[in-house]
């Protein structure tokens, strides 16, 4: 009798354990997934954004700007999500790794979320007053495209969990370093041209430095995947 409720007990906790296993690996699994849709999210607003401001598109700027609302929602569930596996799931080792590196990723990705709906912003306001001439000579578009591609070679890194890929985009990041260093001066050289352009000028001046810190989230993405 005590050797069967014995064993009845191994059995049960046995059950248990591999119980709690499958509903942590469903969990993980749906965090994932809804990490790599904020990532494609973000992407797609940064497209958007780029388009808007190459086609002075206002209807496409007010749809990023109200589909950030979308992003906002994201980072909260998965902030829930996180908070809900390390309180009833304990995880350790990679799945821990995981979790803890999807927080701070979340983070990152909400900020470049904010970076964009700031530019969409611009793009709404100053659509009469925006000139193309200052648009390229700050290389905004190319920051743009640079930015994209870093974010969906992220995406494919998370997804495929290929650290050698994600190190091999932060490299790319010298070309917005590059960029964002002749800055001052374009922006230097344009207001001497232009006396009656200031604001315009400083305002294309700072988006190219908000695009730079874009390139260092993204960065930052790349450091959790190896982490």
């Amino acid at each position: 009798m005590i050797n069967s409720l014995l064993g009845f007990k191994v059995l049960f906790t046995l059950v248990l354990q591999i119980s709690q296993m499958v509903a942590l690996d469903i969990e993980l699994g749906s965090l994932k997934e809804n990490l790599l849709e904020m990532v494609d999210l973000v992407k797609n607003q940064l497209e958007k954004s780029k388009k808007a401001l190459d086609q002075n598109d206002i209807e496409l700027a007010k749809e990023v700007i109200e589909r950030e609302k979308r992003v906002n929602a994201l980072e909260i569930l998965i902030d829930k999500e996180c908070e809900n596996i390390l309180a009833l799931h304990n995880p350790v080792a990679t799945d821990l790794r995981f979790v803890l590196s999807t927080i701070k990723i979340c983070g990152d990705l909400e900020a470049i979320g904010d970076i964009t709906k700031g530019l969409a912003r611009f793009i709404e306001k100053n659509n009469k007053k925006t000139s193309r001439q200052f648009i390229d000579q700050f290389k905004i578009l190319t920051m743009l495209e640079m930015c994209i591609s870093m974010l969906a070679d992220m995406g494919e890194a998370i997804n495929n969990e290929d650290t050698h890929l994600a190190q091999k985009i932060t490299k790319k990041d010298s070309t917005l370093n590059e960029i964002n260093k002749n800055a001052p001066g374009v922006a230097a050289e344009l207001i001497k041209a232009n006396a009656d352009k200031i604001e315009l000028i400083l305002k294309l001046f700072t988006i190219a430095r908000k695009l730079e810190r874009v390139g260092d989230f993204i960065k930052n993405i790349g450091a959790e995947v190896v982490f």
